[in-house]
């Protein structure tokens, strides 16, 4: 019996892990999970998983849940709770699915109480790699990647010998606007940038597949992971979705995972690992599918993807700043306050503006991140006024 505690259990990496662990109720017990403020969503989980402890991290929202659910639950409130479910000495394993910078603390929290850190929070490997990668060694962690891509690396290395390793290959979907004309890239509105073609994920993660930012911060997490440098790193429009990444050895073979666009498979997986369970995952159709299209990215047309790869080649806090920066342009975005084709302005200029430092403690990359939120906020204001 896997003991857990979920980290973001409201947004659709959270529901998709309990959907999983719904199905198999004897393997897993839910201990803690993890909100912001959706106190309705969250008042259902409980009556259906009965957790030991719950965090909304809005005050509000705590104290509203309180006179929804069973006494018997603990209620929590703060980001310092987080911090404390995701250590909780019952619980062995922790799914890291809080969105952003957010999550990073609660995440290196897991990886130092030595629990098995189920990694949906691409930021905390983007923000601060080298720091994660050695709490997790040194602490007897194990980290297991969620992002279908990621996932569908490393069981493509499973038993494999690294030393014929040639690259990888992660696969992209190009998003909404893949085959949208430059000049139409002006006009895209948040709503347009949310409607994401194969997945259903939240606006932030969606506006960052529509600007392959998402891509390229999954280069950053890939090059960490798998301990590569970003020229082993490929990245292939596979506008299906159907493969999901594939590794390239040295004697021509290429190795890939397959599936339907749902979370739950890659989920199972790592829950289960290594040993596979039943996902809910609809079997994959090859016939209905009838082909797989590949293209090579437009770094013209998308410079995230770019800029992202040249953040990881300056390495040190530049990929701190790549993200902070990122979040505050899609946040602007979102808001309407911001056009869509100039998210990669406001992060190429927060990356000229801050100074790039080593990022070998926990302290230098929060400080760089919080410098680069504030000059990504000011080229912001400055462009509206």
């Amino acid at each position: 019996m896997q003991t857990l505690t979920i980290l973001g259990a409201t947004g659709s990496i959270g529901l998709s892990t309990l959907d999983v662990v719904r199905q198999h109720p004897d393997k897993y017990q839910i201990i803690a999970l993890t909100a912001h403020k959706s106190v309705e969503q969250m008042a259902k989980l409980c009556e259906e998983f009965q957790p030991r402890f719950v965090v909304m991290v809005d005050e509000n929202a705590a104290e509203q849940l309180s006179q929804k659910i069973n006494k018997n639950i603990i209620i929590l409130t703060g980001k310092e709770n987080l911090n404390k479910v995701a250590s909780l000495p019952e619980v062995t394993t922790v799914m890291a699915a809080i969105v952003g910078a957010a999550g990073l603390l609660p995440t290196l929290a897991a990886a130092k109480n030595g629990k098995r850190v189920l990694l949906a929070n691409k930021e905390s490997l983007v923000m601060s790699g080298q720091v994660l990668i050695n709490t997790v060694k040194e602490n007897g962690a194990t980290l297991l990647p969620i992002d279908s891509e990621h996932n569908a690396i490393f069981q493509c290395l499973n038993g494999q010998d690294r030393k014929g390793l040639e690259r990888i290959l992660l696969t992209a979907s190009g998003g909404p606007f893949r085959t949208w004309k430059n000049e139409d890239l002006q006009r895209v509105t948040p709503s347009q940038a949310c409607a994401h073609p194969n997945w259903s994920m939240g606006r932030k993660i969606s506006v960052d597949s529509a600007t392959l930012m998402n891509k390229g911060l999954e280069v950053i997490e890939a090059c960490w992971l798998f301990d590569l440098p970003p020229e082993k790193v490929t990245v292939v429009i596979h506008p299906q979705s159907i493969i999901h990444s594939l590794v390239e050895y040295n004697d021509g073979s290429l190795l890939a995972q397959l599936g339907n666009p749902d979370m739950r498979t890659p989920i199972a997986y790592s829950l289960a690992f290594p040993q596979r369970i039943s996902s809910g995952v609809k079997s994959l159709n090859l016939f209905e599918i009838g082909r797989l299209d590949f293209e090579q990215p437009n770094l013209q047309k998308f410079p995230c993807l770019r800029l992202a790869f040249e953040a990881m080649k300056m390495g040190g806090t530049a990929t701190a700043i790549l993200n902070a920066a990122n979040e505050i342009a899609v946040e602007m975005f979102l808001n309407e306050k911001l056009s869509f084709i100039e998210i990669p302005n406001v992060i190429e200029e927060t990356l000229s503006r801050c100074k790039i430092e080593e990022a070998t403690d926990l302290k230098t990359v929060l400080k760089a991140d919080e410098h680069a939120r504030e000059i990504a906020e000011e080229f912001c204001h400055d462009r509206n006024n």
